[in-house]
């Protein structure tokens, strides 16, 4: 599965609640088309004590992932959300590029 966002991008929220917020992308699940975005979706959840090594119950919070639509790649060069791009360098691998200002978008932003 091909998604236009990767970890460690730096991404901005386009609908929803979060909607403005900018933050990196800390996990990608490409075959659900989702992402966990830094600081965005947060729920709470109630887990009993000894959860995964949490030996405290009571409520945990914790970033759920969101639907990779609704997050757009954030150009430093532009400094504004835009849509991505492919080319293919001479050497043969294949890049990332901001669809305005035409520029490589950086690994891990």
């Amino acid at each position: 599965m091909k998604m236009h966002v990767r970890k460690g991008d730096t991404v901005v929220v386009i609908s929803g609640k979060y909607k403005g917020v900018k933050g990196k992308v800390l996990r990608a699940f490409p075959k659900k088309h989702r992402v966990i975005v830094e600081g965005v979706n947060f729920v709470k959840k109630a887990v009993r004590p000894g959860y995964k090594g949490n030996q405290q119950g009571g409520i945990i919070e914790f970033e759920a992932p969101i639907h990779v639509s609704k997050v757009m790649v954030f150009c430093d060069k532009c400094d504004r959300p835009v849509r991505v791009n492919y080319k293919e360098l001479e050497d043969g691998k294949r890049v990332r590029i901001c669809n305005k200002c035409k520029e490589m978008l950086t690994e891990n932003q």
